[in-house]
């Protein structure tokens, strides 16, 4: 069965939208040309982004197993994420609602 958890991208303080936008293309380019592999277990991105403790923030659906190489990977970016539970999972159904967007790997 596939299990996703939720992982949450937090802006800075006073960050606009459009700058963490920005931000965020930056870190998911870095992981597709440095960790492909890793890349390929997040497997979907809100399609809209929301309020998380008065920061925007952007969450994404990743596979467990890539948590632990995504918070490294962020943290050495500078990139601010709340904790990820790895005991609240998802199935691929919630992660492919009409809220989500899957991201491509071909």
């Amino acid at each position: 069965m596939d299990e996703f958890v939720c992982l949450t991208l937090l802006a800075e303080p006073d960050e606009s939208e459009a700058a963490f936008r920005s931000r965020l293309t930056a870190f998911w380019t870095h992981m597709l040309r440095t960790r492909p592999d890793e890349y390929e277990q997040v497997y979907a991105e809100a399609k809209e982004y929301e309020e998380t403790g008065g920061l925007v923030s952007k969450q994404y659906m990743i596979r467990p197993a890539v948590a632990d190489v995504l918070a490294g990977e962020l943290t050495a970016k500078g990139m601010a994420f709340a904790e990820i539970d790895l005991d609240d999972t998802y199935s691929k159904a919630e992660a492919s609602s009409s809220e989500w967007f899957q991201i491509p790997h071909d």
